[in-house]
């Protein structure tokens, strides 16, 4: 059974930043595996409350940017689908708690923000 990039993409992110282990399991449906675009809507929340110091035990918000920044200069198009998609589109917007992570994405992860949300 072969493995599609964006489910090895949060294979690969779970095995770097080992925090999210438990919220991978917990996505884990039966024989169908994780879902790569709905895991990625609770790495935003873990990776924003990270950011903003309010969960002491989230993944580190920093080893997760820097691992998604690394990613998408791979350019792999599933991937990266998930990644600009899932990830970038869902941070906080300007004026809501977490806004400013933004200011802390590596430079391929800024350009794809930038391109999909040029207003911030």
């Amino acid at each position: 059974m072969t493995t599609t990039p964006d489910v090895q993409l949060v294979r690969d992110l779970v095995a770097q930043v080992p925090g999210f282990e438990e919220m991978y399991e917990s996505h884990m449906f039966d024989q169908d595996g994780v879902l790569p675009h709905v895991f990625f809507w609770d790495v935003v929340q873990e990776t924003v409350r990270s950011y903003l110091g309010q969960d002491p035990e989230a993944p580190d918000w920093r080893r997760t940017l820097d691992f998604l920044d690394e990613r998408l200069a791979l350019g792999v198009k599933e991937a990266d689908a998930v990644i600009v998609t899932s990830f970038l589109n869902d941070l906080p917007f300007p004026g809501e708690p977490g806004h400013d992570i933004v200011r802390s994405l590596g430079p391929h992860l800024a350009a794809a923000f930038a391109r999909i949300r040029p207003a911030g």
